[in-house]
């Protein structure tokens, strides 16, 4: 297996007086796709806020070999770790181009950003078409698409997607997890995914954790986990 990428150990975090991690551990290895999964409240989305810097926390958090625990999250984002938060985050109010433009905010390598501009843009050609629409007036998924376009624009080697299928149709979930598996078969992109549809979520990673009230409950290769009775009955509906 590639050397680890992520790893999180014994992580804590908290909002206010609630602590909403209770000493989580997980990995993720280079080029891999993981899945978080869990009922709402679990603790998912605090997990990749924990990775971000985005709520306070403690544990030890290393990206590539090193500690990223108390670093804040723009320090994050120039490590090369892109959050796709939960509902988008596209900002409505601005153009697609402008959208894009804001996710290389931490670079300072202007031609590499318009090189890398171009070839998302290549990937996402209905974007170059709308380029100067605004973000709010796209369809849902093609919100997710824009935010997902935006976050390439940091070139991560890690990309923290929460609740992608959130609230889209089924055609439009299937488009954004296509594009996920393609992005981590062809260019190498690590990708730890929290996502409440286990069934495509398994379908997409090689491995995953389920989180119960703050804590790691289950993990295991994502065939195990279908097997799994349990992971079966109460997220798989079988």
């Amino acid at each position: 297996m590639p050397e680890s990428l992520l790893e999180l150990e014994g992580v804590e975090a908290r909002y206010g007086p609630v602590k909403a991690l209770h000493g989580v551990s997980l990995t993720v290895a280079e080029g891999e796709i993981v899945a978080v999964l869990g009922a709402n409240g679990a603790g998912k989305t605090t997990t990749l806020r924990a990775i971000s810097g985005t709520v306070g926390r403690s544990g030890a958090i290393r990206f590539a070999g090193n500690s990223i625990a108390g670093r804040s999250p723009e320090s994050v984002a120039r490590l090369g770790i892109a959050h796709v938060p939960e509902g988008r985050g596209t900002l409505s109010e601005l153009s697609v181009a402008e959208n894009l433009r804001l996710g290389a905010y931490v670079r300072r390598d202007r031609v590499g950003i318009r090189e890398d501009e171009r070839r998302v843009l290549g990937r996402f050609p209905w974007l170059d078409d709308r380029r100067g629409q605004r973000a709010g007036t796209l369809s849902g998924g093609e919100q997710q698409m824009l935010a997902l376009a935006r976050a390439l624009m940091l070139r991560p080697r890690l990309m923290l997607l929460d609740e992608p299928s959130l609230g889209l149709a089924p055609t439009a979930v299937a488009e954004i997890f296509r594009i996920v598996r393609d992005l981590n078969e062809r260019e190498g992109l690590s990708v730890l995914v929290v996502e409440q549809n286990a069934i495509i979520a398994l379908e997409a990673a090689s491995r995953a954790y389920v989180l119960e009230a703050g804590r790691v409950a289950v993990e295991g290769g994502s065939d195990e986990l279908r097997r799994n009775e349990s992971v079966r009955r109460s997220y798989l509906g079988y």
